[in-house]
Protein backbone atom coordinates (compact mmCIF):
# COMPACT_ATOMS: atom_id res chain seq x y z
CA UNK A 1 0.00 0.00 0.00
CA UNK A 2 1.31 3.80 -1.02
CA UNK A 3 1.86 5.66 1.70
CA UNK A 4 -0.41 8.71 0.95
CA UNK A 5 0.47 10.72 3.96
CA UNK A 6 3.93 9.77 5.23
CA UNK A 7 5.23 11.08 8.41
CA UNK A 8 1.72 11.75 9.42
CA UNK A 9 0.41 9.67 13.10
CA UNK A 10 -2.86 11.66 14.08
CA UNK A 11 -2.19 10.32 17.78
CA UNK A 12 0.50 13.16 17.57
CA UNK A 13 -2.58 15.56 17.55
CA UNK A 14 -3.37 14.22 21.08
CA UNK A 15 -2.34 17.49 23.32
CA UNK A 16 -2.88 20.27 20.66
CA UNK A 17 -6.12 22.15 20.05
CA UNK A 18 -7.66 19.52 17.75
CA UNK A 19 -8.47 17.56 20.31
CA UNK A 20 -10.16 18.10 23.40
CA UNK A 21 -10.30 15.79 26.69
CA UNK A 22 -13.22 13.57 25.21
CA UNK A 23 -11.58 13.03 22.20
CA UNK A 24 -8.45 11.80 23.84
CA UNK A 25 -10.93 9.58 26.25
CA UNK A 26 -12.61 7.73 23.42
CA UNK A 27 -9.34 7.69 21.69
CA UNK A 28 -7.80 5.99 24.18
CA UNK A 29 -10.88 3.68 24.82
CA UNK A 30 -10.17 2.47 21.30
CA UNK A 31 -6.99 1.74 21.22
CA UNK A 32 -7.06 -0.41 24.81
CA UNK A 33 -9.77 -2.68 23.78
CA UNK A 34 -9.99 -6.26 24.57
CA UNK A 35 -8.58 -8.58 21.69
CA UNK A 36 -11.11 -11.35 23.17
CA UNK A 37 -14.90 -11.44 22.48
CA UNK A 38 -17.25 -10.34 25.40
CA UNK A 39 -20.77 -10.44 22.88
CA UNK A 40 -20.04 -13.28 20.84
CA UNK A 41 -19.59 -17.12 21.32
CA UNK A 42 -16.12 -18.87 20.73
CA UNK A 43 -17.50 -20.15 17.46
CA UNK A 44 -19.07 -16.93 16.40
CA UNK A 45 -16.12 -14.99 16.89
CA UNK A 46 -14.06 -16.97 15.22
CA UNK A 47 -16.47 -16.39 12.06
CA UNK A 48 -16.97 -12.75 13.02
CA UNK A 49 -12.71 -12.56 12.10
CA UNK A 50 -12.77 -14.77 8.93
CA UNK A 51 -15.51 -12.42 7.79
CA UNK A 52 -13.54 -8.98 9.17
CA UNK A 53 -10.59 -9.91 7.33
CA UNK A 54 -12.02 -10.43 3.75
CA UNK A 55 -14.17 -7.29 3.98
CA UNK A 56 -11.39 -5.00 5.08
CA UNK A 57 -8.33 -6.87 4.79
CA UNK A 58 -4.70 -5.76 5.99
CA UNK A 59 -1.50 -4.83 5.17
CA UNK A 60 1.09 -6.62 6.98
CA UNK A 61 3.95 -4.38 7.36
CA UNK A 62 1.84 -2.56 10.38
CA UNK A 63 -0.39 -3.65 13.56
CA UNK A 64 -3.55 -4.16 12.16
CA UNK A 65 -6.86 -2.66 13.39
CA UNK A 66 -8.88 -4.86 15.62
CA UNK A 67 -11.66 -4.82 13.53
CA UNK A 68 -13.45 -7.94 14.84
CA UNK A 69 -12.87 -6.79 18.67
CA UNK A 70 -14.49 -3.50 17.74
CA UNK A 71 -17.94 -4.82 16.20
CA UNK A 72 -18.08 -6.88 19.18
CA UNK A 73 -17.75 -4.02 21.74
CA UNK A 74 -20.53 -2.53 19.48
CA UNK A 75 -22.48 -5.44 20.26
CA UNK A 76 -21.73 -5.95 23.58
CA UNK A 77 -22.54 -2.34 24.60
CA UNK A 78 -25.82 -2.59 22.35
CA UNK A 79 -24.63 0.68 20.59
CA UNK A 80 -27.18 1.10 18.08
CA UNK A 81 -27.54 3.23 14.92
CA UNK A 82 -30.70 4.71 15.83
CA UNK A 83 -32.42 3.19 12.93
CA UNK A 84 -32.69 -0.39 11.27
CA UNK A 85 -33.79 -1.76 8.22
CA UNK A 86 -37.10 -3.18 8.66
CA UNK A 87 -36.37 -6.87 7.22
CA UNK A 88 -33.72 -7.26 9.89
CA UNK A 89 -33.98 -7.85 13.78
CA UNK A 90 -32.76 -6.29 16.24
CA UNK A 91 -28.98 -5.73 15.62
CA UNK A 92 -27.60 -8.24 17.93
CA UNK A 93 -30.14 -10.61 16.87
CA UNK A 94 -28.84 -10.34 13.17
CA UNK A 95 -25.43 -10.68 14.00
CA UNK A 96 -25.93 -13.82 15.39
CA UNK A 97 -28.51 -15.30 13.16
CA UNK A 98 -26.69 -14.12 10.28
CA UNK A 99 -22.86 -15.88 11.39
CA UNK A 100 -25.20 -19.33 12.30
CA UNK A 101 -26.48 -18.82 8.59
CA UNK A 102 -23.03 -18.29 6.85
CA UNK A 103 -21.27 -20.98 8.91
CA UNK A 104 -24.67 -23.53 7.55
CA UNK A 105 -23.82 -22.04 4.30
CA UNK A 106 -20.44 -23.01 4.30
CA UNK A 107 -20.78 -26.08 5.66
CA UNK A 108 -23.19 -27.24 3.32
CA UNK A 109 -21.67 -25.92 0.42
CA UNK A 110 -17.61 -26.63 1.29
CA UNK A 111 -17.51 -28.84 3.81
CA UNK A 112 -16.45 -26.98 6.55
CA UNK A 113 -17.22 -24.00 8.64
CA UNK A 114 -16.41 -20.18 7.22
CA UNK A 115 -13.00 -19.80 8.73
CA UNK A 116 -11.61 -22.97 7.64
CA UNK A 117 -12.77 -23.05 4.38
CA UNK A 118 -10.39 -21.46 1.60
CA UNK A 119 -10.31 -17.79 0.50
CA UNK A 120 -12.00 -18.17 -2.67
CA UNK A 121 -14.36 -20.13 -1.29
CA UNK A 122 -14.75 -17.45 1.16
CA UNK A 123 -15.42 -15.05 -1.58
CA UNK A 124 -17.35 -16.37 -3.68
CA UNK A 125 -19.89 -17.19 -0.55
CA UNK A 126 -19.59 -13.47 0.42
CA UNK A 127 -20.42 -11.96 -3.00
CA UNK A 128 -23.21 -14.59 -3.20
CA UNK A 129 -24.84 -13.42 0.25
CA UNK A 130 -24.28 -9.91 -1.28
CA UNK A 131 -26.61 -11.11 -4.22
CA UNK A 132 -29.10 -12.23 -2.78
CA UNK A 133 -27.93 -15.57 -3.47
CA UNK A 134 -27.69 -18.01 -0.27
CA UNK A 135 -30.83 -19.70 1.27
CA UNK A 136 -30.39 -21.92 3.82
CA UNK A 137 -32.72 -22.08 6.40
CA UNK A 138 -31.20 -20.99 8.81
CA UNK A 139 -31.73 -17.10 7.85
CA UNK A 140 -34.73 -17.38 8.96
CA UNK A 141 -36.53 -14.95 6.71
CA UNK A 142 -33.73 -12.34 7.15
CA UNK A 143 -32.93 -11.77 3.72
CA UNK A 144 -28.74 -12.22 3.09
CA UNK A 145 -28.53 -9.64 1.27
CA UNK A 146 -29.96 -7.07 3.41
CA UNK A 147 -27.84 -8.60 6.15
CA UNK A 148 -25.15 -8.13 4.46
CA UNK A 149 -25.44 -4.02 2.86
CA UNK A 150 -27.17 -2.64 6.33
CA UNK A 151 -25.99 -5.10 8.99
CA UNK A 152 -22.56 -7.07 8.37
CA UNK A 153 -20.62 -4.28 6.06
CA UNK A 154 -22.01 -1.37 7.42
CA UNK A 155 -20.34 -2.13 10.98
CA UNK A 156 -16.85 -3.85 9.61
CA UNK A 157 -16.32 -0.86 7.52
CA UNK A 158 -17.35 1.85 10.33
CA UNK A 159 -15.84 -0.29 12.72
CA UNK A 160 -12.07 0.10 10.99
CA UNK A 161 -12.71 3.42 9.82
CA UNK A 162 -13.13 4.37 13.69
CA UNK A 163 -9.38 3.84 14.48
CA UNK A 164 -6.61 6.23 14.34
CA UNK A 165 -4.74 3.94 12.50
CA UNK A 166 -7.18 3.49 9.46
CA UNK A 167 -7.20 7.49 10.51
CA UNK A 168 -3.28 7.88 9.24
CA UNK A 169 -4.03 6.08 6.07
CA UNK A 170 -6.63 8.23 4.86
CA UNK A 171 -5.15 11.52 6.37
CA UNK A 172 -7.62 12.21 8.65
CA UNK A 173 -7.28 14.18 11.99
CA UNK A 174 -9.99 13.52 13.78
CA UNK A 175 -13.14 15.10 15.04
CA UNK A 176 -11.28 18.54 15.61
CA UNK A 177 -12.65 19.88 18.71
CA UNK A 178 -12.54 22.76 19.51
CA UNK A 179 -10.03 23.75 16.33
CA UNK A 180 -12.55 22.38 13.92
CA UNK A 181 -11.87 22.98 10.33
CA UNK A 182 -12.00 26.07 8.56
CA UNK A 183 -10.64 25.58 4.75
CA UNK A 184 -13.80 23.65 3.46
CA UNK A 185 -13.50 24.69 -0.53
CA UNK A 186 -12.25 21.90 -2.68
CA UNK A 187 -8.85 20.64 -2.65
CA UNK A 188 -7.37 23.17 0.62
CA UNK A 189 -5.88 22.11 3.88
CA UNK A 190 -5.85 23.39 6.90
CA UNK A 191 -2.02 23.92 8.35
CA UNK A 192 -2.94 21.30 11.02
CA UNK A 193 -4.40 18.65 8.76
CA UNK A 194 -1.55 16.08 6.87
CA UNK A 195 0.02 16.77 3.62
CA UNK A 196 -0.97 14.29 0.78
CA UNK A 197 2.34 13.06 -0.83
CA UNK A 198 2.25 13.44 -4.57
CA UNK A 199 4.24 11.44 -6.86
CA UNK A 200 8.03 12.57 -6.15
CA UNK A 201 6.87 14.71 -3.48
CA UNK A 202 6.97 12.64 -0.66
CA UNK A 203 9.69 14.39 1.20
CA UNK A 204 8.00 17.47 1.11
CA UNK A 205 4.84 15.93 2.64
CA UNK A 206 7.08 13.97 5.14
CA UNK A 207 8.41 17.41 5.99
CA UNK A 208 4.88 19.36 6.38
CA UNK A 209 3.25 16.38 7.73
CA UNK A 210 5.94 16.73 11.16
CA UNK A 211 4.71 20.16 11.46
CA UNK A 212 1.02 19.08 11.63
CA UNK A 213 -0.53 19.37 15.45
Amino acid sequence: MRDRYPGYDVLDKRHTPSWNEVTRRVIDQRLSISREPNFFSEDEWLTLNAICDRIVPQPKDRPPIPVAALVDDKMAKDRTDGYRHYRLPKMQDAWRRGLSALDREAQTRHGGRFHTISVAEQDTLLLQMQKGSLDNPAWDGMPCTVFFSERMAHDIVAAYYAHPTAWNEIGFGGPASPRGYVRMSFDKRDPWEAAEAKPGGEDEARRRNRDVG
